[in-house]
């Protein structure tokens, strides 16, 4: 019954929150969609021209913009006042309710009825802020699947063995350039989604990307043995896609 509470009480949250934001920019609030577009050109060009110091003080006036955008939402304090009341009715029921914890005896399982699987360390990590790429030496491959916040991505395919048949990439990014550098005999596809950046896909380019999903393909990608599936997604950044 309380989970039941519990996901209803977001739901509706959620569902209020995105109709204040529709409000918000619907009629009282007309200019955000275009000031967070500008903080994010801002940030963008800011970032291109680094590390020239108009560069550097063109991003952290867009960053600065941007946030300072976000906080005047009235959408965002209504989550903010949201959470606030969500976690003191938290409180108040745990004093109410404290939780029992009832400890459940159970047979131990047959020894050999156990499965053991095998941690590998992941190549890249999700972070907030950061650069992050691929060691310069050989190194042992593992499939890519992060999130990550203001930071450039560079991947070189080159310096490891892949496995037969599909390897994937998944990046998605708010803010950042990728870079992926893949031997001449490896087969690729690109599944790209950007609001505003640009593409470079070996001789396939897109100088702007704005608001576009961009999907290419190599001509022997269906029948190769060895083939890499990239996904990105990012708010602010540019793709490039080159041979090595």
């Amino acid at each position: 019954m309380l989970n039941n509470v519990k996901k209803d009480f977001v739901s509706w949250i959620v569902i209020t929150g995105l109709l204040l934001l529709l409000l918000e920019v619907s009629f009282f609030n007309e200019g955000l969609i275009f000031s967070l577009l500008a903080s994010g050109a801002m940030i963008y060009f800011g970032r291109s021209s680094m590390p020239k110091k108009s560069g550097k003080v063109l991003f952290w006036a867009g960053l600065f913009f941007f946030l300072s955008s976000v906080f005047s939402m009235m959408t965002f304090r209504f989550f903010l006042l949201a959470v606030l009341v969500y976690l003191a009715y938290q409180y108040a029921q745990s004093k109410k309710k404290p939780e029992v914890i009832t400890p459940v005896l159970q047979e131990p399982e047959k020894a050999f009825s156990k499965e053991t699987v095998i941690e590998k360390p992941p190549l890249f990590n999700n972070r907030l802020f950061g650069h992050q790429e691929t060691p310069p030496h050989v190194y042992e491959w593992n499939d890519v699947n992060i999130q990550t916040g203001i930071g450039d991505s560079v991947i070189d395919l080159s310096m490891t063995m892949l496995p037969k048949g599909e390897t994937v990439i998944f990046i998605r990014n708010i803010i950042g350039n990728v870079k992926i550098f893949v031997p001449y005999d490896l087969e690729v596809t690109l599944r790209h989604s950007a609001v505003i950046g640009s593409a470079e896909v070996f001789e396939h380019e897109e100088d702007r990307v704005v608001n576009q999903s961009l999907y290419v393909q190599t001509p022997g990608y269906d029948e190769a043995d060895q083939r890499v599936k990239i996904f990105t997604s990012m708010m602010v950044g540019n793709i490039e896609v080159k041979r090595i």
